[in-house]
């Protein structure tokens, strides 16, 4: 049985940043696969915000916490790979636990959770949005796209580090910066994220406020126009809120990723974890409210006929999962619970499509 190299979450942040998996990141050196790992196929019919990739699965913004950890992604499969969220600026993790498991199997937006020590396929998630100097993760990025395959793309996932005074021309400014410096490194595509639950600072819930999302990724689009442009959200509960982002930003990104994840409180033997801050639940929990989510804003994309490309992410852990959001108007999928507990997922994809397309 393969044995597969994933975060430990019994180890802290900076411990899983240390021990990556083992991949030469030589500048220049050519792709090379060990046995139990898959290089991609030939280019196949699928896009990425326009951009022609091998397969529709990516790796979401998470668990790709260095270069090493991309590209040991990328050998296993996966077409386009996230970098974990970079700032202008280092900033430290979250105490332990970051990944506590949960024992609920579905829920909604603001409800409370309750925790399990034993691992589940959904957890809280609470890591702060940590971040290596630029000039490191710079270097780190440009080593890692090197070893990239044909087919393959690496987003970069920037966002600002406001603090409590800012105005949105602030924050906007450093977005924009962040992005350029994501952009010198050569990647393929831009992510802002826009929402983060784990944070209380004005970048967390951006876009939950559309003047606001629009005036960001205005700003990111003038610094960085030659690239993909992607807004990281997270849950919109209804059909009109979907419609007034939608409408907000459609001239200035190509594309929206969602969900990213449900909002929740956790609660302990104890009491409430994480000073009863509320936490982004990701997994199995959440599958169909984001399912909901890519088809409500699909809808609105048609109703309001712009270009925009969707990316959907949330709970998918089986290959069905996978064709279920691109039914529901997703360009492509993002996993980040799945690619810990079931890096597997891209070989299992090319099964399972091959078994479809088969003669009879």
């Amino acid at each position: 049985m393969t044995r597969y190299h994933v975060y430990d979450r019994s180890q802290t942040y900076d411990w899983n940043f240390e021990h990556a998996p083992d991949v030469d990141l030589t500048p220049q050196r050519a792709p090379a696969y060990p046995d139990h790992l898959a290089p991609p196929a030939q280019m196949g019919s699928y896009t990425f915000c326009g951009l022609p990739v091998e397969s529709p699965l990516g790796i979401a913004a998470g668990p790709l916490l260095n270069g090493k950890w991309l590209v040991y992604y990328a050998r296993l499969g996966y077409s386009t790979l996230t970098y974990k969220t970079v700032r202008c600026q280092p900033r430290d993790s979250y105490p332990l636990p970051n990944l506590q498991p949960i024992l609920e199997s579905e829920i909604r937006d603001g409800d409370l959770v309750t925790a399990t020590e034993t691992t589940q396929d959904s957890w809280a998630i609470s890591f702060g949005m940590p971040s290596r100097h630029p000039d490191w993760w710079q270097a780190d990025i440009r080593k890692a796209l090197a070893q990239l395959a044909s087919g393959q793309r690496l987003i970069v996932s920037v966002v600002a580090s406001p603090a409590a005074e800012w105005t949105i021309d602030q924050i906007a400014a450093d977005y924009a910066q962040c992005a350029r410096r994501a952009a010198e490194t050569g990647a393929d595509c831009i992510e802002l994220n826009l929402s983060c639950p784990n944070v209380v600072s004005a970048d967390g819930r951006l876009y939950g406020h559309p003047p606001a999302a629009a005036r960001v990724a205005h700003e990111v689009h003038k610094a960085v126009p030659h690239l993909p442009l992607l807004l990281k959200i997270g849950f919109v509960p209804d059909a009109l809120a979907a419609e007034r982002l939608v409408d907000a930003v459609a001239g200035s990104c190509n594309g929206l990723s969602m969900v990213n994840c449900l909002s929740a409180r956790v609660k302990g033997p104890r009491g409430l974890l994480f000073d009863g801050q509320p936490r982004g639940i990701g997994g199995t929990a959440i599958r169909n409210q984001c399912l909901q989510q890519v088809e409500r804003f699909a809808a609105a994309i048609e109703k309001l006929n712009v270009p925009l490309h969707l990316i959907g992410v949330g709970g998918i852990s089986q290959p069905h999962h996978i064709q279920s959001y691109l039914d529901a108007g997703a360009e492509a999928v993002h996993v980040a619970t799945a690619a810990i507990l079931r890096p597997q997922l891209a070989a299992e994809w090319r099964v399972w499509t091959a078994a479809r397309s088969a003669p009879g």
